[in-house]
């Protein structure tokens, strides 16, 4: 049974933890918003329930809040042939900007992370009206994301000030229930400096790492770290490129989004099983994996709940660690480049990344990049 690197810190000095509750929302940056809105919601179920724009008296951008359950994403798309939406969406195409996280006090996080160095990314904002409370300040991380601390002080408008509600749009969920990890891609020799910027910046610390042992094939490598609130609620991985055969997956993606950006989104489930099958009917796309996957995997990671028939039907992927086992499985990219992906999992009483399917998994994703003749 594979197991993954725990870190304890050395010498390092206690640094107070921004008090982060848990993920708030994604926003993406995108080339159509309203054609994006229809995907999300007909192919992943998302329901439609807030909405910015020029009816709003929004005369630069448009947005459209999706939600399921605890997961909420807002699609923003430029109005104008300029400006940051636009040149966001002409270099990376279309991405994460924004990995927002909910706090208590959204003031005294941004001061804290302003005075640890972290760098500013617009205004701070105040809202207090009939509405009730809304506080939001943001800060630089890898590349052109943002992280956005976000407080909702009995706040009963539409999503955020400047929004107004939509009646629901009636999308049928499939079982989404809450963001799970949000995993980051950064260049080679960077990933050291990101690590230190989440332990001194949000007093975050390393919950997991993973070398070039243990995330490599025959032809490519990357490193891992996986940074972490001490709740363990947000996790949020750094990936960057080792030396290989070929061009690893992370610098495909390096490539292609011209920069450091967000990689994949982790979205947890209750029952995997149904999830991915209407994912599937949907037309939402899936990495495959052998069918010899599956013929050791009784022995692998010994009894689990599942028909296993079931899964290799689906191809959903399965690890074992001492405290339970997960299932997870992932998308192929969800855009034209071959940049952001989605990953659906669900957790039986397991906290890590699924080491045991590391293999199978990126030489999947290298079959795809061969066929892209990226490899």
């Amino acid at each position: 049974m594979l197991q993954e690197k725990l870190t304890q810190p050395e010498n390092k000095p206690d640094v107070e933890e921004i008090a982060v509750e848990g993920f708030d929302h994604i926003e993406f940056y995108v080339g159509n918003a309203l054609q994006a809105s229809y995907y999300y919601g007909r192919g992943f179920g998302f329901d439609l329930i807030a909405y910015r724009g020029l009816e709003t008296g929004n005369r630069d951008q448009v947005s459209y809040v999706m939600k399921q359950d605890h997961v909420n994403i807002v699609l923003t798309g430029s109005l104008r042939a300029d400006g940051a939406v636009a040149e966001h969406v002409k270099q990376h195409g279309d991405g994460v900007k924004t990995i927002a996280l909910k706090v208590r006090d959204a003031r005294l996080a941004y001061d804290m992370a302003l005075q640890r160095g972290a760098k500013k990314v617009g205004e701070f904002e105040n809202y207090e009206g009939p509405d009730g409370v809304f506080r939001a300040g943001a800060v630089a991380t890898y590349g052109e994301t943002v992280h956005k601390f976000i407080e909702r002080r009995d706040f009963k408008g539409a999503f955020a000030p400047g929004f107004n509600a939509v009646q629901s749009s009636k999308s049928k969920p499939i079982g989404l229930a809450a963001l799970d990890h949000v995993v980051g891609n950064v260049e080679k020799d960077k990933m050291k400096g990101w690590v230190e910027f989440y332990e001194k910046v949000f007093g975050f610390r390393v919950y997991q790492y993973f070398d070039a042992q243990d995330i490599s094939t025959q032809y490519s490598a990357l490193t891992s770290y996986v940074m972490a609130n001490k709740s363990g609620n947000v996790k949020l991985p750094i990936n960057e490129p080792a030396v290989g055969f070929r061009k690893s997956q992370i610098q495909e993606y390096l490539d292609y989004y011209i920069g450091p950006g967000v990689q994949h989104i982790a979205i947890a489930t209750r029952d995997i099983i149904p999830v991915v099958a209407e994912l599937q009917n949907r037309g939402v796309e899936f990495l495959t994996v052998p069918r010899s996957y599956y013929e050791d995997l009784p022995k692998r990671v010994g009894q689990i709940d599942e028909d296993i028939e079931k899964l290799a039907r689906l191809g959903i992927l399965v690890d074992r660690e001492s405290e339970g086992y997960l299932l997870q499985i992932f998308t192929k990219p969800v855009q034209d480049r071959p940049t952001l992906f989605f990953e659906i999992i669900q957790r039986k009483g397991a906290k890590g990344f699924g080491k045991g399917n590391f293999k199978a998994l990126f030489e999947s994703i290298e079959r795809e990049q061969a066929r892209r003749g990226n490899l």
